[in-house]
């Protein structure tokens, strides 16, 4: 029976709708330290980003789609995973220093948490770890 299982290697990439490429890429590299991979065209104009960080976890593109991009507003798709509390807390200072509201870290259901963060298309972040 295991072998009808197929085989997986994690998460590749996740992709987000967005309404402004430029406007996300300078947001996610300052805020979280993503850094540009590549970009995708149609032929005439850029529709489509991907960025990678520098020390790991998938690969995150943005794509130009205004429509989904506003559907998709105000719900956390996916959670990024952190070292530990500590590293959540320095994302915490940071995002603050940089004017990004949050509540803060605390206690979540497995671990530590820092939830409701908004990028500039109003998708909730949310950054977890299980310490």
């Amino acid at each position: 029976m295991s072998t009808q299982i197929p085989e997986l290697a994690g998460i590749h990439h996740v992709k987000l709708p967005v309404t402004d490429l430029e406007r996300s890429r300078v947001w996610y590299q300052s805020r979280l330290g993503f850094e540009q991979a590549m970009e995708f065209s149609d032929g005439v104009k850029v529709i489509g980003l991907l960025l990678r960080h520098p020390r790991g976890g998938p690969d995150l593109g943005l794509w130009l789609d205004p429509d989904r991009a506003a559907a998709a507003a105000g719900f956390d798709y996916f959670v990024f995973g952190a070292t530990n509390r500590q590293a959540l807390e320095a994302l915490a200072e940071r995002l603050t220093a940089l004017g990004e509201p949050h509540p803060g870290v605390h206690p979540g259901a497995a671990g530590w948490v820092l939830p409701h963060v908004k990028d500039p298309d109003g998708h909730e972040l949310r950054f977890q770890c299980q310490e």
